[in-house]
């Protein structure tokens, strides 16, 4: 069994956030772990408020998983503060994890800031440097950039711009496009456009926390970066197809649709 690190924030209606990444850890085979960087207020609607978890529990959290047990993957999500991305960046600099999966988690759907302007700066020098992977959507690579993103070429000229700022590698994700749904992966060496069709739903809560976490599942299971992100891609694009009308707005991906009908319910009704 594989076993894999979350580190990110709780949502409270389950769609996104450590919920998601436990949920589509599962999904895929993988056994889940995680640390709690925040708990959120937030439902289908918007989020309503944010409580931080202080520095030293969440470096005291990723101690814990590591002294006892070996880690396959990380996932970084919602990392809101300057003083939590120096705990994390400090703790894993002591155990340099392999496979580290980082969601820029910077504004969610309802226009909420979940990362404060004077962390950016952090994130970019700390965290992006550490990581295998990165998968910003078209504003966060937009906010890391500085660039004005319109179509395929500039998501091109915007994953050159972030690799060089020390990851490995980089999906562009065109969820906030105006054309297609297509992604753009980027190692440094070779582009790679991950083409979708727009799914007609309004239901997409988590998805990119949803995605970056079946990145790190494929990693964590020995994939290559290139494979794991067109793994990703295809869960992901799946968990949409199957979206849960679940609430009074953005419902849920559906993570464990395959799960659900063995179970036995009616997914269809």
């Amino acid at each position: 069994m594989r076993k894999l690190l979350t580190i990110a924030g709780s949502d409270s209606i389950g769609g996104a956030g450590i919920e998601a990444d436990l949920k589509t850890f599962c999904a895929l085979g993988v056994y889940g772990m995680c640390v709690i960087t925040a708990v959120t207020a937030q439902n289908t609607v918007g989020v309503f408020d944010v409580r931080e978890m202080d520095a030293d529990i969440i470096k005291k959290q990723i101690d814990c998983v590591f002294e006892d047990t070996e880690v396959d993957a990380v996932k970084i999500g919602m990392v809101s503060s300057q003083e939590i991305i120096d705990a994390i960046s400090s703790s894993l600099r002591r155990w340099n994890p392999k496979n580290v999966v980082l969601d820029p988690v910077m504004i969610s759907k309802s226009g909420y800031y979940l990362l404060k302007e004077d962390a950016i700066d952090a994130l970019k020098t700390k965290l992006l440097p550490m990581a295998d992977i990165i998968t910003p959507n078209i504003p966060e690579a937009c906010e890391l950039t500085g660039m004005n993103i319109e179509g395929i070429e500039d998501m091109k000229e915007a994953a050159k711009k972030i690799i060089d700022m020390g990851v490995k590698a980089v999906v562009v994700k065109g969820g906030h496009s105006v054309e297609n749904a297509t992604d753009v992966f980027f190692d440094g060496n070779e582009f790679l456009s991950l083409p979708q069709e727009r799914i007609d739903t309004k239901n997409t809560h988590g998805t990119g926390c949803t995605y970056s976490s079946a990145i790190a599942s494929y990693l964590g299971r020995g994939l290559s970066l290139k494979d794991a992100v067109i793994g990703a891609k295809s869960y992901i694009t799946e968990a949409i197809k199957n979206s849960l009308e679940i609430g009074k707005g953005v419902g849920p991906v559906g993570h464990l649709v395959d799960l659900y009908k063995k179970a036995g319910i009616d997914y269809e009704d």
